[in-house]
C-alpha cells in the first residue's frame, strides 16, 4: 500500500477543498462531506492526481457496514479509507484499499488498547490522534511495525517537525496555512 508522506491536507468543509487540490501535497482526506457529493469529490481530487483518503466514519448518509464498503469500493473508487471501527478495517483490506485505522491517545491504557487492536486488525497504517505526544508516536511506530500519521492538534510548524522527527510518515492537518509549506 502506498502510504503518503509529509502534510497531508484534511478536508473538512468544501470551501477548503479548492486549496487542497491546488496544494503541492499528493494525497488529501476527505472528513466531512454528504454521500452525494462524495463520488464527484474523488474524481476531481483524482483528476488533480492526488490520492484520496475517505474517513467513513464522518461521511453523512454512509452506513458503515459491507454495503457502504461495497459501494465506496464500485462507485467511488478512493485509494483508502479511515476509520475508528475495526470491522471497516478488515473491510477495507478484504477490497485491497489502504486501511488505516485512526485511534484517539487519551491515557497509557489506551495506547496498550491501541496496541493490540492494531494487532487483531492488521491496518496498512494508523492515524494518531492527538498528533503531539512525539513519545507515544515513536512507541506506537516501533511497537507495532506499521506507518504512523499523526493528526490532531497540530497548529504549527514546530510540531509538524516533531511527529515527524518521531517517526511519523506524515501529519494529517485541517490547517490550510500548514498546506502552503
Amino acid at each position: 500500500m502506498n502510504i503518503p508522506a509529509g502534510i497531508i491536507p484534511a478536508i473538512r468543509s468544501m470551501k477548503d477543498f479548492e486549496t487542497a487540490i491546488e496544494s503541492d501535497h499528493s494525497a488529501v482526506i476527505l472528513l466531512e462531506t454528504r454521500l452525494a457529493q462524495l463520488k464527484s469529490l474523488v474524481t476531481y481530487a483524482k483528476r488533480a492526481n492526488k490520492q484520496v483518503f475517505v474517513h467513513v466514519d464522518l461521511i453523512q448518509g454512509l452506513k458503515a457496514d459491507e454495503y457502504g464498503m461495497e459501494f465506496l469500493v464500485r462507485a467511488v473508487k478512493p485509494d483508502g479509507v479511515i476509520s475508528t471501527r475495526g470491522n471497516i478495517i478488515k473491510l477495507a483490506k478484504k477490497h485491497k484499499l489502504t486501511a488505516i485505522q485512526r485511534m484517539f491517545l487519551l491515557d497509557s491504557m489506551a495506547v496498550d488498547h491501541n496496541l493490540q487492536l492494531i494487532d487483531r486488525f492488521q491496518p496498512d497504517c494508523v492515524e494518531l490522534l492527538p498528533g503531539l505526544v512525539p513519545d507515544i508516536i515513536t512507541q506506537i511506530y516501533e511497537e507495532a511495525s506499521i506507518p504512523v500519521i499523526a493528526g490532531g492538534l497540530i497548529r504549527n510548524e514546530q510540531e509538524v517537525s516533531s511527529a515527524l522527527e518521531a517517526g511519523a510518515v506524515a501529519v494529517s492537518t485541517s490547517n490550510a496555512e500548514l498546506w502552503k509549506k
